[in-house]
């Protein structure tokens, strides 16, 4: 074989510490330092940096340095080497297989053809073929599973304001609302009883995107694909939904806690 980089770079993680250790780096989805990720896998800060930097030289992970401590000027202290997952993929087949080059000549025929309508149609019936007999997910934590199973990556955090905004209390507007009384026109009405304070609300968002590849070539037609897909797979008359929501470097599907259902 030509080219072995691939080959040698995933077996360095055949060393059960250096795959603990680029597993915790991954998980974290930002920058990680030497004493954080030691710390982490129960390994010495000697063992840890030796088997970070072996990672960065095989193109595993990629290495930076910046102040740990969140102080700038003098006695802030020396900057620190931190890590994060390589932007690169890295992929072995044996025999050789080229499924990128056709996936890409098929959504450049697809979207040359106008077949987005089609595509998303068979992504749905395909999401929904893998869910099989079971019911839709019922919560944010069963979709977590169902999508970390399929290598997206899941992870909860909080949910921008915009993604709660139509959910508050409309009593804020609505005149009926108003509590009765006697006050003339233009007095302020009684203060509302403030309710207890609900959970803060989250979604999942997605780490990595299955079909990366293809998708930054054919954004508009892979997204689309990847959203109908999910909406199959997790349901769309459940708990929860999945809906677009394209950022740089994640997946560009969220899921949510649906806004319409009485579960």
């Amino acid at each position: 074989m030509e080219d072995t980089q691939d080959i040698d770079a995933i077996a360095m993680l055949q060393d059960p510490v250096r795959r603990r250790l680029y597993a915790y780096v991954v998980a974290q989805g930002r920058e990680v330092g030497r004493n954080e990720a030691a710390e982490a896998t129960g390994v010495a800060r000697t063992l840890a940096a030796h088997h970070l930097d072996k990672l960065t030289g095989a193109g595993l992970l990629e290495s930076g340095s910046r102040r740990l401590t969140g102080r700038s000027g003098p006695g802030a202290g020396r900057p620190a080497k931190v890590y994060t997952r390589a932007s690169a993929e890295r992929s072995v087949s044996l025999p050789a297989r080229d499924y990128r080059t056709a996936a890409e000549l098929l959504a450049e025929a697809a979207e040359e053809a106008g077949l987005d309508a089609g595509l998303c149609a068979a992504a749905r019936r395909r999401g929904e073929e893998l869910r099989g007999s079971a019911a839709p997910c019922g919560d944010l934590d069963e979709a977590m599973r169902t999508l970390a199973a399929r290598g997206y990556e899941p992870h909860l955090e909080p949910a921008d304001s915009g993604d709660t905004a139509d959910t508050a209390d409309d009593s804020r507007t609505d005149p009926s609302a108003a509590t009765p009384g006697t006050a003339a026109p233009g007095a302020t009405a009684p203060a509302a009883a403030v309710p207890e304070a609900a959970a803060p609300a989250r979604v999942l968002r997605m780490r990595n995107c299955p079909f990366h590849a293809v998708a930054e070539r054919f954004p508009p037609l892979v997204c689309g694909m990847n959203l109908a897909l999910l909406e199959g797979l997790l349901g769309t008359d459940g708990p929860v939904r999945a809906r677009m929501d394209a950022r740089p470097g994640a997946c560009c599907v969220v899921v949510e806690t649906s806004k319409n259902n009485d579960h």
